[in-house]
């Protein structure tokens, strides 16, 4: 659910600061990137690994892979997930998305119908993460149940629910039978393979 920022971002952040200031094997793992840039978050206040106990919490309730959930929080966090600052940023950018994981409205309202949270709302993701993790987690689970059952593509599921998570169903059942991602698609999946080990550390042994 990634989507440019650019130079609206910044605005919001001067929005903010105007009044309250602005803060700074097919199931197999992603393959390896083949190029290696840093993708981790510029400080330790952004660091998803400081959510690892609810990212692991969730994905056992939702029944998907913990590594993939906090590689996706770790796709998400190129910009900061400052409550104020997503607040502003609403008010340039409507269909913004929120939270942690960077969850659109839509996607959100969808995900919660019929679970034990459906009576949340999508405007409390920015100051809830434990509620933006538990969303992202079934909605990863509601992907996987989309998944076409022969594929003809070459990405492991983790691969393919990342871009289904980046990129909708719809894309992500045609890169299962050979489609290749376009371009956004394609960095979020070398994010992915970049940030898929230090994921990977950071749940391991919760």
């Amino acid at each position: 659910m990634t989507r440019r920022v650019g130079w609206r971002w910044f605005a919001a952040c001067a929005l903010v600061a105007a009044t309250a200031g602005c803060a700074a094997v097919r199931d197999a793992a992603p393959a390896a990137p083949v190029a290696t840039t840093s993708a981790a978050p510029n400080s330790a206040d952004q660091d998803p690994a400081r959510f690892a106990a609810q990212v692991v919490a969730r994905a056992r309730e939702a029944g998907v892979d913990p590594q993939l959930v906090m590689a996706i929080l770790y796709n998400e966090s190129y910009k900061p997930h400052d409550p104020a600052a997503e607040r502003a940023w609403l008010q340039l950018d409507p269909d913004a998305a929120l939270g942690v994981a960077n969850m659109h409205r839509v996607a959100f309202d969808e995900v919660k119908a019929d679970r034990d949270f459906a009576g949340r709302d999508w405007l409390e993701l920015p100051d809830d993460p434990d509620l933006a993790i538990r969303a992202a987690a079934w909605y990863l689970h509601d992907l996987a149940a989309m998944l076409p059952d022969q594929r003809s593509g070459a990405h492991s599921t983790a691969e393919l629910l990342a871009l289904g998570y980046n990129a909708g169903p719809g894309n992500m059942r045609a890169f299962a039978k050979g489609s290749p991602p376009g371009p956004q698609a394609q960095s979020y999946l070398d994010r992915l393979r970049e940030n898929w080990q230090r994921a990977g550390e950071a749940v391991a042994g919760r």
